[in-house]
C-alpha cells in the first residue's frame, strides 16, 4: 500500500495547505503535530475544504514512545516531515531548543522509521542553508552555509539524511529547499497565523493592512537591488504543497534514488518594496511603511533556479505575485485575529 502517509507538523502554515493537496491527489494521510505553534481550527478547516475528517494525533516528535506506537499502529509508504521550530530571532536567542526540536526530533523520527523499515522521506528544507549565495539563482549543487541556529538545524539534519543514504541505499530522501512561502489556500479558510509579531514579511504586510499592526518596517534600503530592498524568492503557498505532492509521485514510482535535494522556488526575484506595491494595487489596501537599518545576517538577493525541481518532478511555480497577494488579503481579510477570529464568514 503506497497512500498511507505520515505528516508531522501537518497542522502548521504549510503543512495544512500540504494535507489537502495530498488528499485532492488520492494520498491517506495521518497527521502528528504538538500543536506548539498551530492551532486546532486549522485541522477542522482542512477537513471542511476537502469533504472528510483527517486522522490526528496530537505528539511531539521528541517523544520517542508516542512515535513507536505510531508507526506500530499504522503501515505507512512515507513521511512527510515539516515539524519544527522556524523563527531565525528565536533560534539566535535560544539555539539548545532549536537544535533539540529540530536535530533530536528528526533523529527520534528517523530511527522510528528505520525501526518499522519505513525509508520514503520528504523533509522541510531551506533555502537559508546557502546562507549568503555566491551566484544567483541558487542551484542545489551551491555551496552550503548558515547564518544562524534555524539554518544550521536544517543543515545539520540534511548532513544526517546524506550520511543515512550513504550507509543504507533502501533510503529514499528528498530534501525540498524552500525559498519564501506566502499566500493562503483560495476558500480564504486557512493561511498564516503567526504567535505575536511575524517573523515574515507577506504577513507582516496584511496585518498592517488589515490594522491589527500600525506600519511596517523595511530593514535596509541600501542594498544593491532594483530598489535598494532586498530580493527573495517568493512562493505561493499551494504551489509548494504541490511540489510535496510531486516528490511523493517520485517516491512511489522510484527507489534507491539516496538523498535527493531539490529547490521549491518561483526562479524569480522580488523586491520587498515591489511586494508591498503589489499588494497595495491588488487589493487597495493601503500598507503604511517606514525604512529602518538592515538586520544582522540578512543578505541582499537570494532566489532560486528551479529547473531541476521542473526536469526531475515535472513541476513548477504556477501562481504569481498578484495571486499571493491576493490570496493572503482574502484570509486576513476575513480572518483578522486569525484562527482566533469569532467566527469565519
Amino acid at each position: 500500500m503506497k497512500n498511507k502517509i505520515l505528516v508531522t507538523g501537518g497542522v502548521g502554515y504549510i503543512g495544512s495547505h500540504t494535507c489537502i493537496e495530498l488528499i485532492n491527489a488520492g494520498f491517506d494521510i495521518v497527521v502528528y503535530d504538538n500543536l506548539s505553534n498551530s492551532s486546532i481550527e486549522a485541522l477542522h478547516r482542512v477537513e471542511s475544504i476537502v469533504g472528510q475528517s483527517i486522522e490526528f494525533i496530537e505528539g511531539d516528535i521528541l517523544d520517542y514512545s508516542l512515535l513507536d506506537h505510531v508507526f506500530k499502529t499504522y503501515e505507512f509508504f512515507a513521511v512527510i516531515h515539516f515539524a519544527g521550530l522556524k523563527a531565525v530571532g528565536e533560534s539566535v536567542a535560544k539555539p539548545l531548543l532549536y537544535y533539540k526540536n529540530n536535530v533530536t526530533g528528526t533523529l527520534n523520527l528517523l530511527e522510528v522509521m528505520q525501526r518499522y523499515s519505513v525509508k520514503n522521506f520528504v523533509f522541510s528544507s531551506s533555502a537559508t542553508v546557502y546562507g549568503d549565495p555566491e551566484t544567483l539563482p541558487i542551484v542545489e549543487t551551491a555551496p552550503r552555509s548558515c547564518t544562524n541556529p534555524y539554518g544550521q538545524s536544517k543543515l545539520t539534519v540534511e548532513y544526517i539524511l546524506e550520511d543515512l543514504a550513504q550507509s543504507d541505499p533502501t533510503w529514499n530522501i528528498v530534501s525540498l529547499r524552500y525559498f519564501n512561502p506566502v499566500g493562503a489556500h483560495k476558500s480564504g479558510l486557512i493561511g498564516e497565523d503567526p504567535n505575536d509579531i511575524p517573523n515574515n514579511l507577506m504577513p507582516y504586510i496584511s496585518q498592517v493592512a488589515v490594522g491589527k499592526l500600525k506600519q511596517l518596517s523595511i530593514f535596509g534600503n541600501d542594498y544593491d537591488t532594483v530598489d535598494g530592498t532586498g530580493v527573495r524568492d517568493f512562493i505561493h503557498v499551494v504551489d509548494l504543497a504541490n511540489g510535496h505532492v510531486a516528490a511523493l509521485d517520485y517516491l512511489v514510482n522510484h527507489q534507491a534514488i539516496g538523498f535527493l535535494p531539490i529547490n521549491l522556488g518561483t526562479g524569480k526575484g522580488t523586491s520587498v518594496l515591489e511586494l508591498v506595491h503589489a499588494f497595495i494595487e491588488s487589493t487597495g489596501v493601503d500598507v503604511p511603511y517606514q525604512f529602518v537599518d538592515r538586520r544582522p545576517g540578512d543578505v541582499a538577493s537570494c532566489y532560486a533556479s528551479a529547473a531541476f525541481a521542473k526536469e526531475l518532478l515535472n513541476w513548477s511555480a504556477d501562481l504569481n505575485i498578484v495571486d499571493m497577494c491576493r490570496d493572503t488579503w482574502q484570509w486576513q481579510s476575513k480572518n483578522p485575529k486569525g484562527y482566533t477570529s469569532e467566527s469565519f464568514s
